[in-house]
């Protein structure tokens, strides 16, 4: 079988803003997935979501962006209804709970690193 780890930050990899509180940590989660799974179960599903709330499109698919959806930024205008929300986000977590996968997370505090690696 074969695998994808499919991986995404939180926080920015700038060093120099290791002294601001706001900016001193990075996150990275890789979630790890079986590649003929994500085929046939994950990105069905999640495209049918997609699809059903935003009418993502091959051509011009939908990416669930945290930033863009917190801040009801068009597609995801729509959870300025929250009644739309709250369905969103119970179906999402719903397909959380079935799918079958692994998650990593590493925290780097950016200020110990940057003193203790100083090059």
């Amino acid at each position: 079988m074969k695998y994808r780890m499919y991986v995404d930050e939180v926080g920015n990899p700038d060093l120099d803003s290791s002294d601001n509180p706001n900016h001193r940590f990075l996150s990275l989660t890789g979630i790890i997935l079986e590649l003929g799974y994500v085929k046939s179960v994950v990105y069905p599903q999640l495209e049918s979501l997609k699809t059903k709330y935003f009418n993502s499109h091959p051509d011009d698919p939908v990416i669930l962006h945290r930033k863009e959806m917190i801040n009801q930024i068009a597609p995801f205008d729509i959870f300025r209804d929250l009644t739309k929300r709250k369905e969103f986000d119970t179906n999402l977590l719903s397909l959380l709970e079935l799918w079958n996968y692994v998650v990593v997370t590493i925290c780097i505090d950016k200020k110990i690193h940057k003193e203790k690696y100083r090059v």
